[in-house]
Formats: structure tokens, sequence, C-alpha cells
């Protein structure tokens, strides 16, 4: 096992600094899409790989484009005239000795039945094309998969950091997206698109909320209605930041480009309920971390987890790895205000054997005490020591990484 270190946090809580800034980007956010539509054609291919050969074999699918449409929008309906374009990438295996896997049809039928499932009014067939850019791994990457051991080794060396727990800013900012994109919400509220970013700003005790989220055209037959509908969702707004105890005040702000007066111009209006219909084109990597937030005040590390294969990619395994053994720490040793943690592979050592693992930890009160330590320490061993029961979870799809 490779070295495990723990250590006191010398910064402040994140909680003490006076500005604090969180983002999060919602179910039909463009990037939000990418990331959510490769992880799937991954899980899919690690059930198909499996079922077909017993192993999840080499591919990494973590690179892909949402290109955006166009489309022409009007009070009532609209129609769309040029369909998003889907581009698929990077690697997999299409062959195991002389049996084949039908690589491309399996990534595209996955992201057809992504979009299906989560955005109600795109045609997946209709609405979006696709392309597929995958090829073969080198020789040396995909031997991995051939070589003995019960886990893999690494391909690449890689940091990843993960914290827990999250600060009331970042709760809220979760909270109040998925309570937007909530199936309760839209029956509610059916005119609001799935589009949904949140913003927000803590500042002292006060929070500012900034949210983005169209309305779409098939409710919505004049600027005047548009308006209206406007009022009653920021009237639910409202009733959910009256909702946040943790701060003194709570602004919250929705479609603040609108410009009564300018009819569609001045609107935020959609047909589908993305801005990848028409404004926006995403991108894997450009979207939430793997706990759902972009937190800025945080630590954050650069790898995009989301399609990466969930064995041997340690920027996938050791991402969501290291906010699950934040969490555990922090949850089982008690007495701590925070955890960070960190994980640093080096390419070909085994997955279970990091060149260092790091705990950094902010206790509650007084100094980290020895039994605090060691109890961090065998919660770390204990994840390495486990990691192959938690890559096939991963592989399931267990773990949200957006």
């Amino acid at each position: 096992m490779g070295m495990i270190v723990i250590e006191p946090f010398r910064g402040s809580p994140v909680t003490e600094q006076r500005i604090e800034i969180v983002e999060r980007k919602g179910t039909g956010h463009p990037d939000y899409l990418c990331d959510s539509l490769m992880e799937a054609v991954s899980v899919e291919l690690c059930r198909r790989y499996r079922a077909a050969f017993g192993a999840i074999l080499h591919h990494n699918i973590d690179k892909g484009l949402l290109a955006a449409g166009r489309v022409e929008k009007r009070f009532g309906g609209g129609r769309v005239t040029v369909p998003m374009e889907l581009t698929i990438g990077d690697r997999a295996t299409f062959r195991l000795g002389k049996r084949m896997i039908p690589v491309a049809a399996i990534a595209v039928d996955s992201a057809k039945a992504w979009i299906a499932k989560h955005l109600r009014f795109v045609d997946p067939r209709r609405h979006v094309k696709y392309r597929v850019v995958l090829a073969e791994g080198s020789e040396e990457l995909t031997d991995i998969f051939a070589r003995p051991g019960a886990v893999h080794g690494a391909n690449d060396t890689s940091a990843a950091v993960g914290y827990y727990p999250l600060s009331p800013t970042d709760a809220a900012v979760l909270g109040l997206e998925r309570w937007l994109n909530s199936p309760a919400f839209k029956r509610r509220f059916p005119e609001t698109g799935e589009d949904v970013k949140v913003m927000g700003l803590r500042n002292g005790s006060d929070l500012e909320l900034t949210v983005a989220m169209p309305l779409l055209c098939r409710f919505v037959r004049s600027e005047e209605e548009y308006f209206d509908r406007k009022r009653v969702v920021q009237g639910a707004l409202d009733t959910f930041g009256a909702k946040l105890a943790s701060f003194r005040s709570v602004n919250l702000q929705f479609n603040t480009l609108d410009v009564p007066g300018r009819g569609m111009h001045g609107v935020y209006l959609s047909l589908l309920g993305t801005s990848a219909e028409d404004a926006d084109s995403g991108q894997v990597g450009r979207g939430n971390r793997v706990n759902g937030l972009i937190s800025l005040n945080r630590p954050m590390g650069t790898e995009a987890a989301a399609g990466k294969n969930p064995v041997s990619h340690v920027g996938k395994i050791y991402n969501v790895l290291a906010h699950l053994a934040a969490r555990k720490i922090y949850e089982r040793v008690g007495g701590l205000r925070e955890v960070q943690v960190l994980f640093l592979s080096r390419i070909g050592t085994p997955i279970s054997e990091p060149q260092v693992a790091t705990a950094q930890v902010l206790p509650l009160k007084g100094k980290l005490s020895p039994s605090q330590s060691r109890a961090a320490e065998r919660i770390l061993a204990a994840e390495l020591k486990g990691i192959a029961g938690f890559c096939g979870r991963l592989s399931r799809g267990f773990y949200p990484v957006c």
C-alpha cells in the first residue's frame, strides 16, 4: 500500500471566510448534458463488456461535445430548424479475440435513452444528431486490462481531491437546483425548462442566489403571460429562500436578463428546455465536480470524471473516492469541522496503492489528537483495500459524477 499521511488543516474553514461562491449547472445545462451522456455510455459499455467477456475492457468516453442547434421560437410554440449535434469520443475496445462489440450503436442508444428519460421535450431521434469518433486505444494502455492482479494499474499519473462536509451555501445551491428540476416542481410548473443554473454568493451571513431557468414557448402565449408566470415562479423561489435558516438574509433573483417591452428579445424562452437548442454548446469537464457543485473556495482538480473507465482511470476513481473518504472520516472520527482528502497515482501502479493518500483534517476544538489521526488513517486504508468493490459499484452508475 502507498503512503498514507494524516495532517492538521492549517487554513480557515470555508464558513469563516467572508465571501463564498458556489455554482451548480442543472439537468438541462449543455455541460451537464455532456457529462451525463458520456457517463451513461460508459456505464452501458461496462455492462455489455461484463456480459460478453466477464470483465470491463479498456474505454474512456470522456471527450464529448454538444454543439448547439437552431430553433425558431415564438410565443406559443416554434420549431427546430437545425438539430443539436452530439460528438462522442475518445477510446473503446471493439473486439476481444473474434468477438465484436457494437460500440458505436451502444453509445448512440445509451445517449438517446438518457435524453428520453431526463428531457421532457427533446426528441432524441429528431432533435439530436450523433457523431461517434471512438477508436481503439493504444497497445500499452489497453494491455493494463490484460495484466494479472486483483486490481488494475493506474492508467495515468494524476491527482484528485475531495472534501466534506458541504457548507450551508453548498447545500442551498445544490438543494435549489434539485428542487427546481424535481418531478414535483415540474408538475406544479410544467412551463419551466430543465436548463437550470444556480449561482450562490454568500457575503458574511447574507446569501444571494441567481437562477437562470427558461420558460417554455408552448406554455407562454404572450409577453404579458411570460411575466405573469415569472412572478408566480418567483413567489415559489422566495418561499424556498425563506426556509434557508442558516443565513441572516436570502435574496433570490430569477432570469435577470429579462426586460419588459422587448417582446421575444427580452424574455428567456426555450422551445425544448435546454439552451443547447440554439444558444450554448456543452463540453465534458466544464460542469459540476463529482459532488454536484462548483465551489470556488474549495480545492478542485482538473480531471473530468464523466465517461472515464471505472477500473483503471484514476481521474474518475480517485475523484469520487476522495469525496467519499472525506465524508466517512468526518462522520466516523467525530470532533471534526472539515476534512480534505487527496490522492496521487503513479501510472502502472495498482490503483489500491496510490503514491500518497492524504487527509487534511480540521478539528472542532484544539489540536488533532493521535486517536483521531489513527482513526482517519484506518478509514483511508480500508477504502483503498476495498477499492475493487468500489470500482464495481462505480461501473454500475452507483455514484453520480456530476
